[in-house]
């Protein structure tokens, strides 16, 4: 298979993928399944980017590796927004998109699910590039990358188990989670995808000239870092947090970074009347 076909199939399955999330998400009512559906879809997506023969190229551990990572990266998040979608969560940054776009919400919403397609197209040509770069045996890169995946994946899972142990105490109940991880960022789980997409960058990039395609890789973190930040992972996720909770989490957002993690601005003091975190 020439590398131009291969990517012209991923980028068609990752369409694919984000209409049968449309269509499950209207059928159940629930668009946790568009986010469970996506991120399993960029994974499976990444490992056959990064494994699938192309002529011309030999087999090589560094695309084993990449392929290791993408693939760790989408079971841990999926799995995850999966459990939640199960347990009938919605995820309220639909559900408000929904209730603004009104009678229009089912078509505007398909168009809005195949732009997250290319979202997820432009990370899958990131790992890519990272698993296809030339260089022999195991390099400082690759090392480098995959301390990144391991350690943003375990960064992700704590701040995750913090937030539900956090929530599953009656005496929290009404109140911010602002304990561990939480009281360095308030987005501790974005923080961390954020920092996972720099590994296929580290893995990619030769300064030496041998692997131009490798800058391509630099996309991911730029794009997960616009998004998360300035579009579908903060703005409408405190939006709904400052509807729902007022003053509380006002409050939290005085003392607690929004992303970088940081010590609190403030001692910490905690507000009846919020959330568990985000």
């Amino acid at each position: 298979m020439s590398l131009a076909l291969l990517i012209l199939a991923l980028a068609a399955a990752l369409s694919l993928a984000m209409a049968l999330a449309w269509a499950v998400a209207e059928r159940r009512a629930n668009h946790g399944w568009v986010d469970t559906i996506w991120t399993f879809a960029v994974g499976a997506a990444g490992v056959a980017g990064a494994v699938a023969p192309v002529s011309g190229e030999a087999w090589s551990f560094r695309q084993g590796l990449v392929a290791a990572l993408i693939a760790l990266w989408s079971l841990r998040l999926g799995t995850h927004i999966l459990a939640r979608t199960l347990g009938g969560h919605d995820d309220p940054r639909y559900v408000e998109l929904r209730r603004e776009w009104g009678r229009t919400a089912s078509a505007r919403m398909f168009r809005f699910l195949q732009i997250q397609a290319l979202a997820g197209f432009v990370l899958v040509l990131a790992v890519m590039a990272a698993a296809r770069h030339p260089l022999p045996g195991i390099g400082p890169g690759d090392v480098i990358g995959g301390l990144l995946v391991v350690v943003a994946v375990l960064g992700a899972g704590i701040a995750d188990r913090q937030l539900a142990r956090f929530r599953a105490a009656p005496s929290n109940r009404g109140r911010v989670c602002d304990e561990g991880l939480w009281s360095m960022t308030r987005h501790p789980n974005y923080f961390f995808e954020w920092l996972g997409w720099l590994a296929y960058p580290a893995i990619a990039i030769d300064l030496t000239g041998a692997h131009p395609w490798g800058f391509v890789a630099l996309l991911a973190p730029l794009l997960m870092y616009a998004l998360l930040v300035h579009a579908s992972g903060i703005p409408p996720t405190e939006a709904h947090m400052l509807r729902s909770r007022g003053e509380a989490f006002r409050a939290y957002q005085r003392r607690v970074n929004a992303f970088w993690p940081g010590p609190p601005r403030h001692p910490l003091t905690n507000t009846p009347g919020g959330d568990a975190g985000t």
